[in-house]
Parts: structure tokens; sequence; C-alpha cells
């Protein structure tokens, strides 16, 4: 396993420095442009931030459960080297370049979403097609993680206590380094150790909850999902300095610390290789590979929620375009090297193991706690580790996704400057969600099953497909530059057809009405993209001859 994760790193590292180079050419980046965080300042929303912190906030509003959750999903499907691979090639040529175009051309476009984008290079049909299917696709987002997050609430309550911690510890860290104006390295010096010394506190002090959780008829997974969704609508409305940069950027010290650790772990542990390379070309369900392995491992090699944080909340944020680089494409390799080390914990099972039929989050969590054993950790606490870091980056997910979605819900009806704008978006966008808290998802046996999993394949094949519609939109933009596209082409052709396949499968597949539907529409509307990018794209030709 060593040599392989060293492999990688190495690929990861290599590509940074010359395929990185390489965009940065293409792009024309430089360092004296004047960014959209300074031109366009109003200290809410477009503040300029110093770089280690933007990547905290950016790298944790990326690395929620799908880095984790897709590629333990797919190494338990498909064996561990089909994942393995396309992690690595993913992420490098398809997720990195993806995350980083869109950043680049939001930041050309004042800070503007990728629909917007869309609206000025395609079409206005094209713009609000583009805002509602960006919509969705976060509402599909915030369904699934919240189900997630809540449920290793309610799994570990220790998780839980350790949480709550993390937040607290995060609005004061705000409210010092960007109100009161302390030093952020002497305050990262006290408030890092208090992080870590939180997991502890949580272990003695667990938030077991079922006792209110009852009194009020509800179980212990449906209180903590209305906590979060509470948590989200406080996050949605908060300038960033209060809660989504402080929190992103202590919470990526807990994803260093996993990683360092496992690294480590790998590095003096003797760890056996005893889960399979490949299993089989088809799943239980007879979904096979091709195309259900790029839309399961999402987040760790490409995902459509990068463009939307890259150009929602990072471009509006980057002090000067030469940040670009770590930001967005140096993010998506470290993220790559986070799924390498979730499918490791597949690695270490056996085919037999009853940890087979756990949650992803559980299968990672005693990963994490083999690792960490290695470094003389007890093996729970190293567990407790992994779930916390897991879960620090769903909340951040889920407070990213939240207000997207409110920018986007702001774009579509033009609430943006009215009195109760931000209040009616951020409680449209979590409606959906709300209502699958009482919702009871069943399977194809008619079985009950987490929303999560239920709704997940649909997620990634959404997911996915924004990932292509993203590219799509880049792709127009620098034909109108007059800029080389084959960098963009070959991905967003990669992309979207195994996209589509896949959400045609998962649409006859699913027993749900309701996900069936809405996957349905996103479909369709995915398709109308297509044919307004084809369309834009003649009347330039028309137009240059």
């Amino acid at each position: 396993m060593l040599v392989i994760f060293l492999i990688s790193v190495t690929l990861f590292g290599l590509a940074y420095r010359f395929y990185g180079r390489f965009l940065e050419k293409i792009f024309d980046v430089d360092k004296n442009n004047i960014t959209p965080s300074h031109c366009d300042y109003d200290g809410v929303d477009r503040v300029p931030t110093k770089l280690s912190v933007l990547f905290g906030h950016h790298f944790s509003s990326i690395a929620g459960a799908g880095p984790i959750v897709g590629p333990i999903i797919a190494g338990l499907a498909f064996g561990w080297l089909p994942a393995l691979l396309w992690i690595v090639l993913g992420s490098i040529f398809i997720g990195g370049v993806h995350d980083y175009a869109s950043l680049m051309a939001s930041i050309r476009h004042r800070a503007n979403s990728v629909a917007e984008i869309a609206k000025e290079c395609m079409s206005p049909m094209a713009y609000k097609l583009m805002l509602l299917f960006i919509w969705l696709a976060l509402v599909y987002i915030l369904v699934v993680f919240v189900d997630l997050t809540a449920t290793s609430f309610a799994n570990t309550p220790a998780v839980a206590s350790s949480s709550s911690v993390f937040i607290l510890l995060a609005v004061v860290f705000g409210l010092l380094v960007f109100r009161k104006g302390m030093s952020l390295g002497k305050m990262s010096f006290i408030f890092v150790p208090l992080l870590f010394l939180g997991i502890g506190f949580g272990m003695i002090y667990p938030l077991p909850i079922e006792g209110i959780a009852s009194q009020l008829g509800l179980s212990s997974i449906q209180f903590w999902s209305c906590l979060l969704l509470l948590y989200c609508l406080m996050a949605s409305i908060l300038p960033v300095w209060a809660l989504l940069q402080p929190r992103d950027y202590l919470s990526s010290f807990l994803l260093y610390g996993a990683i360092l650790g496992a690294f480590i772990g790998l590095l003096i542990g003797d760890f056996e290789m005893s889960y399979p390379a490949f299993t089989d070309w088809t799943t239980l369900d007879q979904r096979s590979l091709f195309p259900i392995l790029f839309i399961t491992v999402a987040c760790g090699a490409c995902s459509g929620f990068h463009s939307l944080v890259a150009s929602g909340t990072t471009s509006k944020q980057l002090d000067k375009e030469t940040d670009a680089k770590p930001v967005a494409y140096g993010a998506m390799l470290v993220e790559g090297g986070l799924a390498v080390l979730a499918l490791f914990t597949v690695v270490m099972i056996s085919k037999d193991s009853a940890l087979t039929s756990a949650s992803p989050l559980a299968i990672f969590g005693s990963g994490m706690g083999n690792f960490l054993n290695a470094l003389g950790l007890p093996h729970k606490m190293g567990e407790t580790f992994g779930i916390l870091a897991v879960s620090t980056f769903l909340l951040t997910t889920l407070d990213t996704s939240t207000r997207l979605g409110r920018y986007i819900f702001e774009e579509f009806f033009s609430l943006k400057g009215s009195d109760n704008g931000m209040l009616i978006a951020s409680f449209a966008t979590l409606a959906m969600p709300a209502i699958f808290v009482f919702v009871q998802l069943t399977d194809a046996s008619g079985n009950p099953i987490p929303a999560w999993k239920a709704i997940w394949p649909v997620f990634g094949a959404t997911n996915q497909m924004l990932a292509a519609i993203a590219l799509l939109v880049v792709y127009v933009w620098l034909r109108r530059e007059g800029k080389p596209t084959w960098f963009i082409a070959l991905p967003l052709i990669f992309m979207l057809s195994m996209t589509l396949w896949a959400i045609v499968q998962l649409i006859y597949s699913t027993p749900s009405t309701m996900v069936a539907g809405i996957a349905s529409i996103l479909l369709l509307m995915a398709i109308v993209l297509v044919v307004e990018a084809i369309r834009s794209m003649r009347r330039l030709a028309l137009s240059n001859v």
C-alpha cells in the first residue's frame, strides 16, 4: 500500500508542477491583475483572503464526504484497482482542470457564477436552465449530506459533541482574527491544539440525545437533521468571516492531520492488502463498471460541486490570480490523495469481513483506527478521529451548499438586495431537504434504507453531469476568446458521455418515483443545455465567416 500511495503522490506532485504551469499559461495568469475581491469588495461575500485561509475554505468545502464515501463504495463494488486508476488520472486531467478552469472563468467574469457565464457566452435561456440545474443539484447534495451527518452524530455521540465544540471555537476564532485584528498565526497556534483537544472532550462528554428526541416524537437521526438544517440556515445568512472562513480554515487542519497520520501509519505499519484488486464488471444489482464507477467516485476524481464552490464563494475571496493554482488545482490533487487513503481503508479488509456491509463512514473510521494505532494511539480514539474528520467536512459541505443555493435562488428570482431575499432563498433551498427528513425511502425490494443510500447513485450522476456542463460553459467561453480548448474538450466528451449513460440507467432502476422524477428533469435540462451550446458555437462560427 505504501508504494502505491507514494507513486500516487508523486504523480500528483508532477502534475501540479508541470500541468498546473501549462494551465496558467493557457489562461494568461498575472498576479498584477485586480481580482473581484478587491474591485467589488463588499465586506460580506467579496473579501480578499490570505492564501492559507482561502485554501482551507476551498479544500474544506470541496472535500466533504465525496472523496471518502465514493471511493469506498466503488472499491467494495469493483475492487480497488479500477477506483485507484480513476482517482489518480481523473484528479490530474479532469477534476483538477475542471476546478481550475471554473475558478479562472469566474475571475475573468467579475466572480460571477458558471450560470452567469453561460448567459454571456450562450443565451439567456441557458442561463435560466443552468441556475435551475445547479440549484436542484445543490438540494440533492443537502439531502444526502444532512442524512449522512445526522447518522454519524446519532451513531457516534462523541463526534456530535466534538463537532459542537469545534463550531464554537470557529466562531470565537473568526471574531478574534477577522474583527479584532489578531494575528492569524498566533491564533492558529492556540486554536488548532484546542481543536484536537475537542476530540478528547467529545469522547469524555458525548451528546446522547435519544431522550430529547423521543419526547419530541423524533428519532435521533431526525432530531440531528433538524438541528443541522437550522445550522445551515444560520451559516447561509451570516457574513463569511463569522463562520464560513474560520470554520473551513480550522477544519482543514483536521484533514491535514488525518492525511499525515494515515501516511505515517502506512509508513511504519505492516498492513496487508486483503481486498481483491478487481472483483467483477457488475455490481450485485447489475450495474456495470462503465459508467457507474465514474459517477460513484465523484469528488475524489471530478465533481460538478467544485465548480459551484470555485465560481460561487472562492472566486469572491481570491486575493490574486496566481493563488488560483494552489487553491483550485492543488486542492483537487490533495483531495485525490485523500480519496486514495479512503480507498486503502477498503484494501485492508477481507472480502468476507462484516465491515463490507457497514456504512462507508464506519469503514473509514475503522481504517483510520488501524493507521493511527500504528502510531501508538488507541484504536477507538483513531476511529473517533476519523469519523470526526469526515463529519467536519460534511458540515462544511452543508453550509457552503446552502449559501450557494441561496445565491442561485436570489439570482433566479432577482432577490439580490431585497430586505428578506436572503431568508426567502435560504428557506427555499432547505425546504426539500427538510421534507426528506420525514420521508422513508425503500430499495427495490421494499426494505427501508437511509436517504443517502437511496439518493447517492442519482446524486453522483447529477453531480458529474454538472461537471460536464461546467466544462461545456468553459469550452464555449474559451472558443469565444480564441484560446486552445483541447484540454477542456477531452474531459468534456468523457464526462458528458459517462453521465448521460449513467443517469438514463439510474432513472429506470431507482425505486423512488420522487428521485427518478427529479433526475429526469435534470437530464432533460442537461440535454437542452448541450443543444444551446451547439447553437452558440454555430452562431460564433457564422460571425467569423
